[in-house]
C-alpha cells in the first residue's frame, strides 16, 4: 500500500520530467538552416524549412509554400505566416527519434513527428498565375 502511494506521488513528475518543452534557444539551434518534414498518425504532414532570423517557410508538401516567422511566448514556439496572421502556439520537445510537434491552439487534433531533416530547401513551385 505505501508502495502504491509513493508510486501515485511520484508518477506525475516523472511524466513532465519525460516531456521537457524545449526553450526557443534550444529550437532556434536545433532547426535554423534546416528543413524537416513532420508526419501524423503515420502519414506524411507537411515540411518547415527554418531560415535565419527566425523566419520560416512551410508547405503541405504540395509544392505551396507559405513564408513566415516564429517567436517563443509562454514556453510555447508560435508561427505566423504572411497569409494567416493568426499564432499557430506548438510545443516541441526533443525524442530518441527527433522532434516532437503539441498544438497547443487545440492539443486533441495534431502531433506531429520529425520523419526526416535536410539541408536542401523546400521544393516551392512558386506563385500561382493566370486565369
Amino acid at each position: 500500500m505505501k508502495r502504491a502511494a509513493f508510486l501515485l506521488m511520484v508518477l506525475p513528475s516523472l511524466l513532465g520530467a519525460a516531456e521537457t518543452r524545449m526553450t526557443a534557444a534550444e529550437f532556434d539551434a536545433y532547426t535554423r538552416g534546416k528543413t524537416f518534414y513532420y508526419g501524423s498518425a503515420g502519414s506524411p504532414y507537411g515540411g518547415e524549412e527554418y531560415l535565419e532570423g527566425r523566419r520560416v517557410r512551410w508547405s503541405f508538401l504540395d509544392g505551396d509554400c507559405k513564408d513566415g516567422q516564429w517567436y517563443e511566448e509562454a514556453g510555447l514556439i508560435c508561427f505566423v505566416y504572411d497569409d494567416n496572421p493568426d499564432p499557430q502556439c506548438w510545443s516541441f520537445e526533443r525524442a530518441a527519434s527527433g522532434l516532437v510537434a503539441r498544438f497547443q491552439n487545440d492539443p486533441s487534433q495534431s502531433l506531429l513527428y520529425e520523419v526526416e531533416q535536410s539541408g536542401e530547401p523546400l521544393l516551392c513551385l512558386g506563385p500561382k498565375i493566370g486565369v
